[in-house]
């Protein structure tokens, strides 16, 4: 490795501004700067506080599946311009723009995989594209993952991060609400099991409907969870909110969540979950 050397009056503004970017991390809790690369190894949990920082879809298909592996299901789906919409920038070239930098077709994947040797129809919202926002394909596609949990008997696992219904898509979108509640349902029907993970942030149109309807809803500590936003809220109603309304800890403690934990003890927490509500049906699969 090369250091750089010392200029005549030392780096300049833009150098420092740059200098060490990507080597090292200050942790939006505590505050203290370590390496990127310990950050790295322990999933964006910062080892010295345990604040949770935003982790990539990619990185927790990695934590949380068995060799990292999902097999995709419709991945092929994307999303089409039904009401030719533009807010000065045209709804397909603001898809594409979202699709080139969180390198995803859509918010969400779905597909097969495992966890501690457990078969899950396994989902997870994309936040990078578009704010983790529900269209029609996000829509479809999880209805999908409930449809296809019934016909292959398989548990569902879903993390959600997303601020809502996608506007973009007008009503096209928002009834995506209805729809992914009647496959959730379905699901129920069937006998099995739906684990819902709430990241952070996880509102709007997602939050009201199928993300508080796990068997077992379970968050990530700090998580923004809710519908509408604090100063919305506040406007409304006028009053001041509890301090800490609408975090994972207030939800915990007012019966809206069943659990709050690190996603460093995620998965093998969910495997357990699982365990129990499969039951003998787990040996059969």
């Amino acid at each position: 490795m090369s250091w750089p050397t010392k200029k005549p009056g030392g780096l300049d503004a833009s150098e420092k501004a740059s200098f060490g970017k990507g080597v090292f991390k200050k942790c939006d809790g505590c505050g203290e700067t370590l390496s990127a690369d310990a950050f790295h190894d322990s999933f964006e949990v910062c080892p010295q506080c345990g604040v949770h920082h935003k982790l990539s879809t990619a990185r927790f298909r990695e934590l949380f599946l068995d060799g990292g592996a999902l097999e995709a299901w419709d991945a092929h789906l994307a999303p089409a311009d039904p009401l030719g919409f533009s807010d000065g920038k045209a709804y397909p070239d603001r898809v594409a723009a979202s699709q080139k930098s969180s390198r995803a077709k859509e918010a969400i994947e779905i597909g097969q995989g495992a966890m501690k040797g457990i078969p899950v129809a396994y989902g997870a919202f994309v936040f990078a594209f578009m704010g983790g926002s529900m269209g029609s394909v996000v829509g479809e596609k999880i209805a999908r993952l409930f449809e296809r949990g019934v016909a292959s008997r398989l548990p569902v696992v879903l993390l959600q991060a997303s601020g809502g219904a996608r506007m973009q898509e007008g009503i096209l979108s928002l009834m995506q609400m209805a729809k992914t509640v009647a496959a959730r349902e379905r699901l129920r029907d069937a006998g099995l099991p739906f684990v819902s993970v709430l990241l952070h942030p996880t509102t709007g149109g997602v939050a009201a409907s199928f993300a508080l309807l796990g068997d077992v809803n379970i968050a990530e500590p700090g998580a923004l969870i809710g519908f509408a936003g604090a100063r919305v809220i506040e406007s409304t109603i006028r009053q001041t909110l509890p301090e800490g309304f609408q975090r994972a800890e207030f939800l915990l403690e007012h019966g809206m969540l069943d659990r709050i934990t690190s996603r460093l003890a995620m998965k093998a927490e969910i495997a357990t979950i699982l365990g129990h509500l499969l039951g003998p049906r787990l040996g059969a699969s």
